[in-house]
């Protein structure tokens, strides 16, 4: 074969798993038709795919340790005396992020540039949005993007807050505050 007839070959390759990508990820995940832009929408879903995953992974792992199927009593929360050791299942995620579980949900935060990603799996809670945005503006960040998927009763909320100049607190601190609105009162949308 020539050159040129392996190149065409190539191409068509191409432009048939592009469209096949095309064909097997949602519309609106893809902008424009070019080939940059399948690929970047592509890579979106996939994401996406993967929180959802992630989430329903934490949901299994949530029923398997609490086998009554009823609502959970809060329990006290208590700050961690020691980083290695909490009631919420702290742990550092390295230099740039925290963690911080307990029976009610996954609470997560990483730095990315110049912004925090914080992303919360729990079960679906009336209200637990807007206790969330509370802690949140209480501490003087300012959430930039919010996407919020749900499968069920599990609920991903994925954050990205721009650090205000008067906050003092650091990423494991941030996720305990977030956990611990988990523990606290309902907040309803005339209180705020």
């Amino acid at each position: 074969m020539s050159h040129i007839a392996v190149e065409r070959n190539r191409r068509r390759q191409m432009n048939e798993h592009l469209k096949v990508l095309r064909s097997l990820t949602p519309c609106f995940y893809i902008k424009r038709g070019d080939q940059a832009s399948i690929i970047g929408g592509v890579i979106e879903f996939i994401k996406e795919l993967h929180q959802v995953l992630q989430a329903l992974e934490s949901k299994k792992q949530r029923k398997s340790l609490s086998p009554s199927p009823g609502p959970s009593t809060p329990r006290p929360i208590q700050l961690p005396t020691q980083p290695d050791h909490s009631p919420f299942g702290f742990e550092s995620v390295g230099e740039l992020g925290a963690c911080s579980n307990s029976s009610l949900a996954d609470v997560e935060a990483r730095i990315s540039g110049s912004n925090v990603i914080l992303k919360i799996i729990s079960r679906r809670i009336p209200g637990q949005i807007l206790k969330i945005i509370a802690v949140l503006e209480k501490f003087s960040f300012e959430v930039l993007h919010l996407n919020i998927s749900s499968m069920d009763d599990t609920v991903l909320y994925s954050f990205v807050i721009k650090i205000g100049l008067e906050c003092q607190l650091s990423l494991e601190e941030l996720a305990v505050e977030v956990q611990q609105s988990f523990f606290s009162e309902p907040v309803f949308l005339n209180e705020i």
